[in-house]
């Protein structure tokens, strides 16, 4: 599985930006995908995640109300909709995703250390 994310950049805070992560290879398999971020000098967090079947999400407190998940399985790829942007919200994001057993579907688990695919990253930076 391929995973490759598009869609970031410089935005002034308050500003919006959506995220794109397009998975290829394995198609037919149940993926559930998840956001994390890396800001220089802290460690990766987790920011939100979407069961394979897409009915389910989970955010991270720092970005609930603000970041909306979504995927579109016919085109193979999740979104990440962030808006009212802050300054603590840059940072790498990256998208990953992890094979999905037929019973668990419907739950929006992600762990780094769970994960099985990871794409490369992209950069967000928020500042005026």
């Amino acid at each position: 599985v391929q995973l490759v994310e598009s869609g970031g950049g410089l935005v002034q805070p308050g500003g919006s930006l959506r995220l794109s992560c397009a998975h290829s290879g394995l198609t037919w398999l149940p993926l559930t995908i998840g956001w994390f971020r890396q800001a220089p000098g802290k460690e990766r967090e987790d920011v939100s995640c979407i069961s394979a079947n897409g009915g389910s999400t989970h955010y991270a407190d720092s970005v609930q109300g603000r970041f909306t998940i979504s995927r579109d399985n016919a085109k193979n790829t999740v979104y990440l909709q962030m808006n009212s942007l802050e300054p603590a919200d840059t940072g790498t994001y990256y998208c990953a995703a992890r094979s999905t057993l037929a019973s668990d579907v419907a739950n929006p688990l992600c762990r780094a250390g769970l994960m099985d695919y990871w794409g490369k990253g992209t950069l967000v930076s928020v500042s005026s």
